[in-house]
């Protein structure tokens, strides 16, 4: 086994969960199927990657709406590695991303917390 693919997160619509990875976080669009019955295969990742992607899937039953946004119990779920922390972090704060905090700088590097449109809590991180 070589890496990790895809991480799902279950989301509550799939193009307003589109519009914020791909606005917001500035994510690239790398499929986007139509696969009947009202699902659809989509995937984004950080743009310029070919590493793991965001399988993003439109929840389908009430168990899966009540995890929305809590898909890690509250903590911190997901790491946003980036080489350019204030401008991506500016970039971000300007598309009305919600940081939890101000940015910190850490001896494992700088990061800062927000939360994607759902609640879902990610780490921001320059690595030192």
């Amino acid at each position: 086994m070589s890496h990790i693919a895809l991480v799902t997160l279950v989301v509550r619509d799939y193009d307003e969960a589109l519009s914020f990875y791909t606005g917001a976080l500035g994510f690239e669009l790398v499929e986007d199927t139509d696969r009947g019955g009202g699902t659809r295969w989509v995937v984004v990742r950080p743009r310029g990657t070919t590493g793991t992607g965001l399988l993003l899937a439109k929840a389908k039953d009430e168990a899966q709406l009540a995890a929305v946004g809590a898909q890690t119990g509250g903590r911190v779920g997901f790491f946003l590695h980036t080489e350019d922390f204030a401008g991506d972090h500016s970039r971000m704060l300007a598309a009305g991303v919600r940081f939890l905090e101000e940015p910190r700088h850490e001896t494992y590097g700088s990061v800062a917390v927000f939360e994607d449109l759902y609640g879902n809590r990610w780490d921001l991180l320059q690595p030192a």
